[in-house]
């Protein structure tokens, strides 16, 4: 059966969709359903995609002990999951909050991973998306017809302001979210509502803060980041130029902080580049996976 135990004795699942040579793949959210990451673009036909459902989503257990669930902790359930597995080495994708996961692993258990890929990263120790860049992004978009009512309930989000007397007249927080859906877009269409399926959504309201306790404070950030780029991780960082989500900073952060890493913009795609370009998406991805890997 798809499941392991975690050292914890949390029961985790996983699934496979695909074929070849495996690649682990750790979704975002955080908190979503890795089946939102669908096959890929089309990555199953050339590797098997093994999608970690972690703990708290999908159908993983929902730990009692919330503190498991940061990201740091979540690192634990990857080595577990490898040692299942019985992988010696292993490729990685990560997307979104899963890069927070994929980049604390390999410090932590540093020699484990061949390759890694890091899909739309919100950061490095903690979320560190730039303000300025996500306005001009969002202002870039003020000719679209489905601006007004996206603006407005980011500016509602923003402001926690969800109930009567807020700005969208009482409107709940999972209407605001679908209403800024189409930032996170390069050209956004009535179809791409298809691209999210309520069994997919975070089903936890506390899931969010549990998994960014894990994050840095100034006063750990330069330890943290000395340790990740110590780790030895040269990842692909894929960052899409229209992702209003969390745009295109964090990325060029990633990068920096790893030597020897590789910075890839698709300039046709915004938070899922493998469903608005997936053959460049394969493209890069594939060439990146059949690179000579480090020594371990």
């Amino acid at each position: 059966m798809p499941q392991f135990v975690a050292g914890d004795g949390a029961v985790l699942w996983y699934d496979v969709v695909g074929a070849g040579e495996p690649l682990l793949v750790l979704p975002g959210g955080p908190g979503m359903d890795a089946r939102y990451l669908g096959d890929l673009g089309g990555l199953h036909r050339h590797r098997r995609l093994v999608r970690l459902h972690p703990r708290g989503t999908g159908r993983s257990a929902t730990p009692g002990v919330r503190e498991t669930v940061a990201f740091t902790a979540q690192a634990n359930d990857v080595e577990a999951l490898r040692r299942h597995l019985e992988w010696e080495r292993m490729d990685l994708l990560a997307h979104s909050a899963g890069c927070l996961t994929a980049q604390e692993y390999a410090a932590a258990y540093p020699g484990r991973l061949r390759r890694a890929v890091l899909v739309a990263p919100v950061g490095r120790a903690q979320r560190e998306t730039d303000a300025a860049e996500l306005a001009a992004l969002h202002d870039a978009r003020a000719g679209e017809p489905w601006y007004p009512a996206a603006i407005r309930a980011e500016r509602a989000l923003a402001a926690g302001s969800t109930g009567e007397q807020g700005p969208t007249g009482g409107v709940d927080a999972a209407e605001l979210a679908r209403r800024i859906r189409p930032f996170a877009w390069y050209r956004w269409t009535g179809q791409r509502h298809g691209e999210y399926r309520a069994a997919h959504a975070c089903r936890h309201s506390w899931y969010r803060q549990a998994f960014y306790a894990g994050s840095a404070t100034p006063d750990t950030l330069g330890g943290r980041l000395a340790r990740l780029a110590g780790s030895g991780l040269r990842p692909l960082v894929i960052a899409g130029a229209a992702d209003g989500l969390v745009g295109v900073a964090p990325a060029h952060a990633v990068a920096e902080c790893h030597p020897g890493s590789r910075l890839a913009v698709l300039e046709r795609s915004g938070h899922r580049p493998w469903v608005e370009e997936p053959e460049s998406f394969r493209e890069l991805v594939l060439q990146h996976l059949h690179e000579p890997a480090a020594a371990g």
